[in-house]
């Protein structure tokens, strides 16, 4: 078999020989079936994603690929998702109208580069010494050279990145496979198209307080009432979730169980099938952005709310922009049931559909052998800058230092004194040479206390990074900030 054999034909030679392995046996390994058939990992990898989504084989990342047992597919019952026509018709008829309010300055600050010589602890994409430049050029070359690598792709994307899309999100075998996912234009494309399809315009939706200002000013700008439920250090809490829904009627809780921004808590074990439960309960979507699943300093890392989800609640958004490049605008919805197909048609009016080229790009960059190295790289870099963050801190600003160490994301979140002007701190911090986030767009409503969050994944290095800190101490010390306990 040549390199230029389809992945069509790598899958027909796989299938004849699943007969030799047993149920539950491993199969070989990625790089054994690339040495055996002289084909390129990618065409591997679809391969395998062809015969995932036939049932035929199970991946478990970082394990390998096994012969599914058939006895657990049939097992694997359909999710009764009859819930949604009630959730996708409902509307409050005594809602007042909500104003659109198309306001991009929370979104547009981050986005911003810092003038010449100001350090970016605004920023939320990584510095140009993460991203994986030349691993991206070179699938881009790949995928160029393709055959077909510009025709029209499908409107839902193509089915191998659709299959890879599902196989990382996990869950139950035959529970997710690529009928349940949507290729999107990067994570914000797929929060608009989300928030859309499931909230009619007027009506509340819950989200986390702190939270995302993307999803709040996508929120308004559809004509919604966002909702804050707090959090604490341990994720949303389920008892004010549940007053919420109860008190409002909302049939949508947007939420970031993973590093979440700006806080960087992890909802805790106890809290997950809660609020599933909960907002099946209320009949509600539960939109989870996993945007930071890529994200982790090292160690293991809990699943998906929708892996652990019976009822077809959570709409899972994630993105591949975050752990690779601004540019890199590939990302996926994962529902379950008829919303899908609302998602699916909300796209394709907005949209049409995500380029080829670039889905091509993308299934070359993570079917590659750098890809893995890629994500350890990632991972070593975020936990070099976060602790050199947290120990310029404890030095020059320790009543500023957060207790709790992220042990993922990019950003910490700092508290200030009771009556600080976070606005006019963020002013003297740009005087002083490093650009901060204040944090009343985070919230929904009124601010309970002064914020600030400072990003260290667009900073070069440690160096940069205790500068900055420095220089937001002059900024401080400016404002009539305290420095110590």
């Amino acid at each position: 078999m040549k390199d230029d054999s389809s992945s069509a034909t790598l899958a027909d030679s796989l299938r004849s020989e699943l007969n030799r392995f047993s149920e539950g046996e491993k199969l070989p390994s990625s790089r054994t079936l690339v040495e055996r058939f002289g084909v390129s990992p990618v065409t591997v990898t679809r391969a395998l994603a062809a015969l995932a989504a036939e049932g035929l084989v199970v991946t478990r990342p970082g394990s390998g690929t096994y012969r599914a047992r058939t006895g657990a597919v049939r097992a694997a019952r359909p999710v009764d998702t009859s819930w949604q026509q009630v959730a996708l018709t409902a509307e409050d008829q005594h809602a007042e109208p909500a104003p659109r309010v198309v306001d991009a300055s929370a979104i547009t600050a981050t986005l911003a580069a810092p003038p010449p010589g100001v350090i970016p602890f605004n920023g939320g994409y990584l510095h140009a010494s993460l991203q994986p430049e030349r691993a991206l050029a070179a699938a881009l070359a790949r995928a160029a050279r393709r055959p077909g690598a510009w025709d029209r792709p499908p409107l839902e994307g193509l089915t191998p990145l659709r299959a890879w899309f599902a196989r990382e999100a996990g869950g139950p075998a035959g529970t997710i496979g690529p009928a349940q996912v949507l290729v999107t234009a990067g994570g914000q494309s797929a929060l608009t198209t989300a928030l859309h399809a499931l909230a009619p315009p007027g009506s509340p939706v819950l989200v986390e307080s702190p939270t995302y200002p993307g999803a709040l000013a996508v929120a308004r700008a559809a004509g919604l009432r966002p909702v804050p439920v707090p959090v604490d250090e341990d994720g949303v809490r389920p008892e004010l979730l549940a007053d919420a829904f109860a008190a409002t009627g909302a049939r949508v809780f947007f939420c970031q169980p993973l590093f979440q921004n700006p806080t960087g808590a992890v909802l805790a074990p106890g809290r997950r099938r809660e609020i599933l439960a909960i907002a099946h309960a209320a009949g509600a979507f539960v939109i989870e952005d996993d945007f930071a699943r890529r994200l982790g300093h090292g160690g293991p890392l809990p699943p998906p709310l929708v892996a652990d989800d019976p009822h077809g609640t959570v709409v899972h958004v994630s993105s591949l922009t975050k752990p690779t490049s601004p540019s890199l605008r590939v990302g996926a919805i994962i529902a379950r049931g008829p919303v899908m197909e609302r998602l699916r048609a909300i796209q394709v009016v907005d949209s049409f559909f995500v380029p080829r080229p670039l889905q091509e790009a993308t299934l070359e960059l993570v079917g590659a052998p750098a890809w893995p190295r890629h994500l350890r790289a990632v991972a070593a870099g975020l936990a070099e800058r976060r602790d050199a963050m947290l120990a310029a801190l404890h030095h020059e600003l320790p009543a500023l230092a957060p207790a709790r160490a992220p042990a993922g994301g990019y950003q910490l979140w700092l508290r200030l004194p009771d009556g600080a002007d976070e606005a006019a701190l963020a002013g003297a911090a740009l005087r002083s040479g490093v650009a901060v986030a204040a944090g009343r767009p985070y919230f929904a409503a009124e601010a309970p206390a002064p914020y600030v969050r400072v990003s260290f994944a667009d900073t070069a290095g440690t160096s940069e990074i205790t500068e900055g800190v420095h220089r937001l101490a002059a900024a401080c010390a400016e404002t009539g900030i305290t420095a110590v306990t």
